[in-house]
């Protein structure tokens, strides 16, 4: 069973991870470029530091070997926007990343790019399923060193054309000039290579924790949550740091904290970017969240005669939205952004880089830059909570929420809901709730953002109430 969700593919290392599904993914993906008539035009691979991350690439590798593709394969560990960037830059049909990204350190998984180094849509996934059910087993292979002496198998590491577009889209001048001194934590991930490069080329001082290769992580997620932070707080706070700077397992999300040590979620970051961009650089063009992602993007965009499209949850639908708008940002809460001219997908590495000039151009602590956003917007607040449910009680919930469309009694007039993924309330005084359920576990999403914490607190208790979870 290999079902793509909104992040890939991902499943549990020895359970469902196995040499032999990572072969048939391989093949289907093969047999999906031979219809499509692509297979000249060949594969990138790349891997994270994740138990069996390599070997899972170069199983990969042979399969296409063997299906007469040649497969490029990175030879380092590397971050996934890495191998988006050269699907984009090298106008490659299709790309693999080895990763779960910020799962548990017992998963593993593969994500699959298609042409201009976006993440695959569900009409690619869907379509890459159909091909999996038509796959036999044993899949056919090849020997990896016979394939590197055919041709078939190339290793090489391109991090430093994805790393030199990143300096040419900061103002590195501003940097060097600033003097800053950044605390980084990759999580024991692949970013410590790229985010240092970058910000020793422009003259930061740096401090690095969990840079090491620990495919267990440290015992701890990696994903840049409040909940795993204090480290890197401790370090910013500490060395007298101006920023730190935290990303997940594979590369594509960011976590930071402020020179004061506070901890700026996902949604505090979109916001920050968004208002340099706009403000600080003079740049134009609207901007794209999904329906989990602060309305703050929507307050901003508008003060500057722009506007922001909301989409569904996962990031395909944030690519596809930008490219349809030419959007110059767009981002979801769980930590993921892009910023227009770089690449197609979410990208941990660029977003440092540019969170380091906004410092610099600024002459503002990252402290002082929020406050400035608060005072001529507002403040807001943000909570998630992921209620859990049996299994068996999930048609109940589904029907109850989707299909006989019944919410809680709320303490605000509503001014609409929307059904686009899950259920999501409109409140008149500017404020939202969104209900959706997990597409991996049992799960339900309540995300809640209002004028106060307190508003928002009653309002996901009472959602919790309403449906006995």
């Amino acid at each position: 069973m290999i079902k793509f969700g909104t992040g890939g593919w991902r499943a549990i290392i020895g359970d469902e991870f196995t040499k032999e599904n990572i072969q048939i993914l391989a093949k289907a993906v093969a047999n999906k470029m031979i219809a499509e008539d692509v297979q000249d035009k060949g594969i990138v691979l790349g891997y994270d530091r994740r138990f069996l991350s390599k070997e899972a690439m170069q199983w990969a590798g042979c399969v296409f070997a063997r299906n007469g593709i040649r497969a490029s394969l990175i030879n380092k560990s590397c971050p996934t926007p890495l191998v988006m960037f050269y699907v984009m830059k090298h106008d490659l049909p299709y790309g693999m990343m080895i990763t779960a990204s910020h799962n548990p350190a017992i998963y593993n998984g593969i994500k699959l790019f298609t042409r201009g180094g976006r993440d695959a849509d569900e009409v690619q996934t869907l379509d890459v399923e159909k091909y999996i059910e038509k796959v036999s087993t044993p899949v056919e292979s090849m020997d990896y060193d016979d394939a590197v002496s055919m041709g078939l198998i190339k290793e090489f590491y391109p991090i430093n054309e994805y790393m030199d577009n990143i300096l040419n889209r900061i103002d590195v001048e501003a940097i060097k000039k600033a003097g800053l001194r950044v605390a980084l934590d990759p999580m024991y991930g692949v970013s410590e290579t790229a985010i240092k490069t970058i910000l020793l080329t422009a003259r930061c001082e740096m401090e690095t924790i969990h840079g090491r290769h620990d495919t267990l992580f440290g015992g701890k997620l990696p994903a840049p949550s409040e909940a795993l932070m204090s480290p890197l707080k401790t370090c910013v706070l500490d060395w007298h740091c101006d920023i730190g700077i935290a990303t997940d397992g594979d590369a594509d999300r960011i976590g930071v904290v402020d020179d004061t040590g506070r901890y700026l979620s996902p949604n505090d970051i979109l916001v920050l970017l968004y208002y340099y961009l706009v403000k600080y650089r003079h740049e134009t063009g609207p901007a794209v969240r999904n329906l989990c992602t602060t309305h703050m993007l929507d307050k901003i965009a508008a003060s500057y005669g722009q506007k922001c499209y909301e989409v569904p949850v996962g990031f395909k639908h944030i690519s596809a939205k930008i490219t349809e708008t030419d959007a110059l940002i767009g981002g979801e809460s769980s930590g993921g952004l892009t910023v227009r001219g770089h690449i197609n997908g979410k990208d941990g590495v660029y977003a440092a880089a540019l969170l380091v000039e906004m410092l610099a151009v600024t002459g503002m602590k990252i402290s002082q830059i929020y406050d400035e956003i608060q005072k001529e917007f507002g403040e807001f607040y943000m909570l998630e909570n992921n209620y859990s449910f049996k299994a068996s009680r999930k048609p109940e919930l589904i029907k109850t929420l989707i299909t006989d469309k019944l919410t809680p009694e709320f303490p605000c007039e509503i001014d609409h809901v929307s059904y686009m993924d899950g259920c999501k309330v409109y409140f008149k005084n500017g404020g939202w709730v969104s209900a959706r359920f997990s597409g991996t576990e049992p799960l339900l999403r309540v995300f809640c953002e209002m004028p106060n914490l307190a508003m928002a607190e009653d309002i996901c208790a009472r959602y919790r109430e309403f449906l006995q979870l």
